[in-house]
C-alpha cells in the first residue's frame, strides 16, 4: 500500500510536519532531506517524455547504511520511494511518483576495490559508467558495458535495467558483466552478495532478481563487476551490403573468420545512414545509395597484428557477393568518425523532436522481414512522419526513431499499437535494453505471458508487500 499522506506542493507551508519527513530528518540530519524548491527540476524526469508527480522529499544517501535507514523508515510509514540513478533512461523508470521520496544514488560514487588476480572491480551504485571504464583501462583491463550515455549514466541504473549497448554481441548484457551485488530490500534489510567468483552454485543466484527489475524489488548499492583483458584498439570497417539476408550471412562469416572476436556489429538502414551523413561535421565513407550498412569492429590488444586477417575476412565476403563496398578505418581518428555516424542518433533526436524511440528485439533471422513490415506501416499510415531504423542486430535489437510526433494525444498511441503488434507477431520483445518503466507497461503483455506476469506480481508482493519501491513501474 502506498502512502496516503498529502503530497507536497508549492502551496504546502512546511512539509517538515509530515511524520515520514520528520523521521528521515531525525535519522539523517535536517540538511540531508530536501523538499519543495530545494529539489532541482532535474530529479523530476529522465530522458523519456514521461512526467511523474511532485515528490514529497529528496534524499541523497552517502552509504549503504543510510539507504537502509531511508527504506526502513519509509517501509514503516508506507511511504513510496523512487530510486534514481543517472536519469538517462528512456522508459520513465526513474520518474517520481506523486508524493514519493526520491532516493538519488548520485553521492554513492566511487570504486571500492580492483582485484587484478580475480579480474573484478567493486563499485558503488552511483558510479558513472565512464569512470568505471577508465579505471579498468588504467588497471590494464576492459569493462565491456558501453552505451552513448556513458558519461552520465550510473552503474546501479545500468544493472537495474540490464543495459545492453554496443558490445553485447561479444560480451553479453549487463547481467553477464556482474558477479555480485549488495542490495537493500524494501524493509531496510541489507543483502550482502558481493561474490567475486564466476562459479558459485550455492543455491539460486539471488542477484538476478534485481538485475532488470528497475528498482521495484530492491535498491542496488554496490556491485562486483567482471573485467576482461585490456584492449588497445580495434580494426573497424563500414560495409555496404546487398540486403538483410546478406547481413546475417556476413555476421556469421565474420564471427567464424575472426574466431568470435567481433566486438560490435551495428546495422544502419539507408534512412539512418543518409540522416547521419547529413549532420554537421559528418562525412560519408561510402555512397548513400546502398540497401543496408554495417559498422563492425574487432577489438584486441594488438589490432595492427590482426589487420591482415580482418581485411581478408572482408575480401572473402565480397567474393561471396554479400558485400558491395567497404571502407576500413586507417587510423584512430577514422574509427571515431565511423562511430560518430552511428552515435549521431542523439542529434537526430533533437532535430526531429518530439520523437518516439522504439527499442525492439526479434530473432535475428526475422529482423529483415520485421523491419519491412514496420516500414510498410509507416508508408501506409504515417507517411507524414520521418523514421530511421538502426540497431545492434548481432543481438537481435532494432531501434527506430519516429518524429516529429504531433501532440494530438492519439498519434503516439497509434504508432506504438501498430509497432508492438508487429513485434508480438514475430514473438519479439517490446523492450530489448531500455526497460519497461512507465512508458511500456501497457504493452508488457505483448512480450510476457499471463503466467509470467502473475509470477512477477507474486515476487513483488513477497519482497515489497507495502508496494513502496518504485510503485507503478513495470506492472
Amino acid at each position: 500500500m502506498t502512502s496516503q499522506l498529502t503530497p507536497f506542493t508549492d502551496s504546502t507551508p512546511t512539509d517538515f510536519a509530515v511524520p515520514v519527513v520528520v523521521a528521515l530528518q531525525q535519522e539523517l540530519g535536517a540538511t540531508e532531506v530536501l523538499s519543495g524548491d530545494q529539489i532541482s527540476a532535474k530529479y523530476l524526469k529522465d530522458w523519456s517524455d514521461e512526467r511523474g508527480g511532485i515528490p514529497l522529499a529528496l534524499v541523497r544517501p552517502r552509504n549503504t547504511q543510510q539507504v537502509a535507514q531511508v527504506l526502513r523508515i519509509c517501509h514503516v510509514h508506507g511511504q513510496a520511494v523512487t530510486p534514481q540513478g543517472g536519469l538517462t533512461g528512456l522508459a520513465g523508470g526513474a520518474v517520481p511518483s506523486e508524493g514519493s521520496v526520491v532516493l538519488s544514488m548520485e553521492r554513492m560514487s566511487g570504486i571500492t576495490a580492483i582485484d587484478t588476480g580475480s579480474a573484478t572491480m567493486t563499485v558503488l551504485a552511483g558510479t558513472p559508467l565512464q569512470v568505471i571504464q577508465e579505471a579498468a583501462q588504467q588497471a590494464g583491463f576492459f569493462y565491456a558495458l558501453d552505451l552513448g550515455a556513458r558519461g552520465s549514466c550510473q552503474i546501479g541504473g545500468n544493472l537495474s535495467t540490464n543495459a545492453g549497448g554496443n558490445r553485447v554481441i561479444r560480451y553479453g548484457m549487463a547481467r553477464e558483466l556482474v558477479l555480485g551485488l549488495e542490495v537493500v530490500l524494501a524493509d531496510g534489510t541489507v543483502l550482502s552478495m558481493l561474490n567475486q567468483m564466476v562459479k558459485n552454485n550455492a543455491g539460486p543466484d539471488l542477484k538476478h532478481l534485481f538485475i532488470g527489475s528497475e528498482g521495484t524489488l530492491g535498491v542496488i548499492t554496490q556491485a562486483v563487476l567482471r573485467l576482461h583483458p585490456g584492449v588497445s584498439g580495434a580494426n573497424t570497417a563500414l560495409v555496404a551490403l546487398t540486403d538483410f539476408d546478406a547481413v546475417v550471412q556476413f555476421l556469421r562469416h565474420a564471427q567464424q573468420s575472426l574466431s568470435g572476436q567481433v566486438s560490435a556489429f551495428e546495422v544502419m538502414w539507408p534512412d539512418f545512414y543518409r540522416a547521419a551523413i547529413a549532420m554537421p561535421g559528418s562525412r560519408a565513407p561510402l555512397p548513400a545509395h546502398h540497401p543496408v550498412y554495417v559498422l563492425l569492429d574487432m577489438q584486441g590488444a594488438t589490432p595492427e597484428a590482426e589487420a591482415e586477417r580482418f581485411q581478408a575476412m572482408l575480401e572473402q565476403a565480397m567474393e561471396q557477393g554479400w558485400v558491395l563496398d567497404a571502407a576500413i578505418a586507417q587510423s584512430h581518428a577514422e574509427t571515431q568518425d565511423f562511430w560518430a555516424l552511428r552515435d549521431s542518433v542523439s542529434e537526430m533526436l533533437q532535430v526531429n523532436a518530439p520523437t518516439i524511440n522504439f527499442d525492439l528485439s526479434v530473432p535475428i533471422s526475422k529482423i529483415g522481414n520485421c523491419v519491412e513490415k514496420l516500414m510498410a506501416v509507416m508508408t501506409a499510415r504515417f507517411a507524414h512522419l520521418k523514421v530511421v531504423f538502426f540497431g545492434h542486430v548481432g543481438d537481435g535489437n532494432i531501434h527506430a526513431v519516429v518524429g516529429p510526433i504531433p501532440q494530438d494525444g492519439t498519434t503516439e498511441h497509434q504508432l506504438e499499437e501498430a509497432f508492438y503488434a508487429i513485434v508480438r507477431d514475430f514473438s519479439g520483445s517490446v523492450s530489448a535494453e531500455h526497460g519497461i518503466g512507465l512508458h511500456k507497461k501497457q504493452w508488457l503483455g505483448h512480450s510476457r505471458s499471463p503466467a509470467e506476469m502473475a509470477l512477477m506480481k507474486v515476487l513483488k508482493n513477497a519482497m515489497d508487500p507495502g508496494n513502496i519501491l518504485n510503485p507503478g513501474k513495470i506492472l
